[in-house]
């Protein structure tokens, strides 16, 4: 027997006045994650396109796998250079595998739990947005974050964060960050510090005596000018572009998120406006801050801060988000400006938060309707004074 014909076959009980009635929403958001919906618009007007919600976020999730992948590898890297044992790439990886892969169950059981229960509460289908969700909470966490904070994290960004708006589609802020930022300010002693972002340091068994696992971030912040790694061999360029550095999981490697970026972009599904003037942002932030250099944070070189940190991350996968972002086309560029501006200025001006891209990306989740508001009132006045001028 098919998947598609064993489907049909246990469905009926899950419809409407069968006896599995109130499991209708977990039903179809199994079957919908197996198969194209069979539901066809009618009545109305509409436009018919291959590419729906489901679409969509698939290639958002495969966008995040070049991350994902190195974050697997790194973690592995890094717990055993911590050790002070020689491990080769397989053993790295499935280190790696292990220590994410709770993260990840915990992310999308108690995340689909919550989107289902309040699915079938209001008598609505399970939307897919929290797929992409799912997967990015995990990347933005350190790799020894416990697991409760992960479900309580995931918990507080599903129902705060979003289906107190509504659900899918109806949020004003990225799920994912409120779930980092809730974390952040409930729990700063595990989400921040020199030893939560490498698997095994926060207990410190085994590990390297005097070995530090703080971020290159982390050191910036001390106002000093040069970045060492837990051994005391120092940093290059390169490696802050490539990601062979301590931080989030999914948030080290640059090459990587590129490689996602150019996936997002050839697909449509990414905005390139927003992503290119998140760079530009910071980028001319940071030229500001060498400007005016007066300690050796400020001083730090433009393009290193693009490479740090969540920067290019957050300005891939997450400024990008349609549900958050600014919909309209020049609106995109000051809303992407904005963030990369002002992700620099937090880490820099604040000593006590280094890493400033998830509030800027929050605050300007805020602020994107009222920039869509006066971008959409200008093109108003622009037509009315041109219309103005052709009736005389």
């Amino acid at each position: 027997m098919s998947l598609r014909r064993f489907v049909d076959k246990i469905k009926p009980p899950f419809e409407k006045g069968g006896k599995l009635h109130m499991f209708l929403a977990g039903f179809e958001a199994i079957e919908t994650f197996l198969f194209v919906p069979d539901k066809v618009t009618t009545g109305r007007v509409h436009i018919r396109d291959a590419n729906d919600m489901k679409r969509s976020l698939i290639l958002v999730m495969i966008a995040m796998v070049p991350a994902l992948l190195f974050g697997i590898w790194n973690t592995g890297f890094h717990h055993f250079q911590a050790l002070g044992e020689a491990a080769g790439f397989w053993q790295m990886v499935w280190f790696g595998f292990l220590k994410i892969l709770p993260i990840f169950i915990v992310s999308y059981v108690v995340g689909l739990g919550i989107e289902i229960a309040f699915a079938q509460w209001r008598n609505e289908e399970v939307a897919e947005g929290y797929f992409v969700s799912g997967m990015l909470i995990p990347l933005v966490m350190p790799a020894d974050v416990p697991l409760w904070m992960v479900a309580v994290a995931t918990v507080f960004a599903v129902v705060i964060g979003k289906e107190v708006f509504g659900g899918t589609g109806m949020n004003i802020l990225n799920p994912a960050l409120v779930a980092r930022a809730f974390l952040f300010f409930a729990y700063p002693s595990q989400m921040s510090g020199d030893k939560v972002w490498i698997a095994g340091l926060t207990d410190g068994t085994g590990v390297i005596d005097g070995y530090s696992g703080a971020t290159i971030l982390g050191q910036a912040a001390q106002n000093t000018s040069s970045f060492v790694n837990g051994l005391g061999e120092a940093y290059t360029t390169w490696d802050m572009f490539l990601g062979t550095i301590p931080g989030s999981i999914g948030e080290t490697s640059t090459l990587a998120i590129l490689i996602g970026a150019a996936i997002l972009i050839l697909t449509g599904v990414g905005s390139w406006k927003i992503i290119f003037s998140v760079f530009a942002g910071g980028a001319v932030m940071g030229v500001l801050l060498n400007l005016f250099a007066v300690n050796a944070f400020m001083a730090l070189p433009f393009w290193e801060h693009l490479l740090l940190g969540g920067f290019a991350f957050g300005a891939v996968y997450m400024a990008t988000d349609p549900v958050t972002a600014a919909q309209t086309e020049r609106g995109k560029w000051i809303y992407g400006f904005l963030i990369g501006f002002l992700a620099i200025l937090i880490r820099v001006l604040n000593p006590a938060y280094p890493e400033g891209v998830m509030l800027a990306i929050l605050l300007m989740n805020v602020f994107a309707p009222l920039i869509d508001h006066y971008i959409i009132e200008a093109n108003i006045k622009k037509r009315l004074k041109r219309a103005k001028v052709i009736a005389t």
